[in-house]
């Protein structure tokens, strides 16, 4: 049995490092995570963490992780900003507002995909033109739903949190913890 990690993600690796797991093998699948027309947040977030599982090229008894993070403004989906503009454009709209990070994560052993979905609320605080565009040269938004990563820079710009830090940073970890060690694997081995 070889554990996978279906991520490129750096912060998931380091997470799963917090539960004393290395992966044998990391395969990050490609698939189209466009959100469908009409779909909410929360159901996107779990149908794309079930096709990355889905996706990921393992044997029968390979346990395969693989999760999604997206962060929700309304009914909005706020993905990955494709540049320093949508970047800034999201940054304005979470702007002294509540919005929600919802991670979902998927574990498969064979056909069997069990999941989980996490979903916490944070408030940015107010952000002036200043505070924006100086986050923005950090680069710190690249490659993050809704275009902040609170684990860096950006956790000076949220003041409060409801719900699961680990799971807004991208995987989190006691709902994780669970859903391996229901497919047979040992946290902290």
């Amino acid at each position: 049995m070889a554990f996978i990690l279906g991520s490129g993600s750096p912060r998931r690796l380091e997470l799963l490092g917090q539960l004393g797991l290395v992966p044998d093998a990391v395969r990050p699948p490609d698939i189209d995570e466009d959100p469908l027309k009409g779909e909410l947040p929360r159901p996107y977030c779990i149908r794309i963490a079930r096709q990355k599982a889905e996706a990921v090229t393992a044997s029968a008894d390979d346990v395969v992780l693989c999760a999604d993070t997206t962060v929700a403004l309304g009914r909005r989906i706020l993905g990955k900003p494709k540049d320093a503009h949508e970047a800034r454009t999201f940054l304005r709209m979470m702007s002294g507002r509540r919005h929600r990070v919802i991670t979902a994560v998927a574990v498969r052993v064979g056909p069997n995909v069990r999941e989980k979905d996490v979903v916490s609320t944070v408030r940015m605080k107010s952000l002036s033109d200043g505070e924006i565009e100086g986050y923005l040269v950090t680069g710190d938004w690249q490659g993050k739903a809704g275009g902040y990563g609170i684990q860096g820079p950006a956790g000076a710009l949220i003041p409060w949190i409801s719900g699961s830090f680990t799971g807004i940073v991208g995987l989190p970890l006691a709902e994780t913890a669970g859903l391996l060690r229901a497919a047979g694997m040992e946290v902290w081995r």
